[in-house]
């Protein structure tokens, strides 16, 4: 199995652990799940890094790690719950909000294409690390305020950006920067894509 795949796999293995930690330790959790949040992250980051290198970054890969990110930040949005549930109860309506439209994204992506989302776009690079600072504040410092509301509104437009990506495009195609750019794909219109955000 190659690096890229290891390191896949890594994070896939630490979503059970952070939970079963969270689970059973609670806020005496934290800073270990912060830790494990920090070393998925670095293999998030290395494993695009090393495939784009190794020029083994297909579509198959993209996917695969598309679905364990969803896996992983889920792992640690309900460690968060389950160490400071006070402190997510406090914008509840807006993560369920979060929560309803990342499973419309993929319902529709589903009933389209019969294919999970896998867009990897500019909008959900940013929320991504939103959510990574809320994470960091509500494990290293018990806070939620206005981090997580940011990071909730971003969400929302993220998503609801994905959804129009999915709308827009003829066919499946994984790692489309926008919207807008799915609106030039579909009028056969070119373009490049940043070798830093997109493969």
């Amino acid at each position: 199995m190659s690096i890229p795949y290891l390191l896949i796999l890594f994070r896939f293995l630490l979503a059970p652990i952070i939970l079963f930690l969270s689970y059973f330790m609670t806020e005496s959790a934290a800073y270990i799940v912060l830790v494990l949040m920090f070393l998925g992250l670095i293999s998030d980051i290395f494993d695009g890094i090393i495939a784009r290198k190794m020029k083994i970054d297909t579509e198959k890969m993209r996917r695969l790690d598309s679905q364990t990110d969803l896996i992983f930040w889920l792992s640690i949005a309900v460690s968060c719950y389950l160490i400071y549930p006070e402190l997510i109860k406090e914008n509840l309506i807006g993560v369920l909000a979060v929560v309803l439209i990342e499973a419309l994204c993929y319902g529709v992506s589903l009933i389209k294409f019969g294919k999970e989302t896998c867009t990897h776009a500019f909008v959900s690079k940013i929320w991504g690390l939103t959510l990574l600072a809320t994470f960091t504040c509500l494990l290293g410092f018990a806070y939620g305020g206005w981090m997580m509301k940011i990071c909730i509104i971003l969400g929302l437009i993220s998503q609801l950006d994905v959804i129009l990506i999915i709308l827009f495009l003829p066919k499946w195609t994984h790692d489309i920067p926008s919207f807008y750019h799915a609106i030039l794909i579909r009028k056969g219109i070119e373009f490049k894509k940043s070798k830093y955000l997109n493969s």
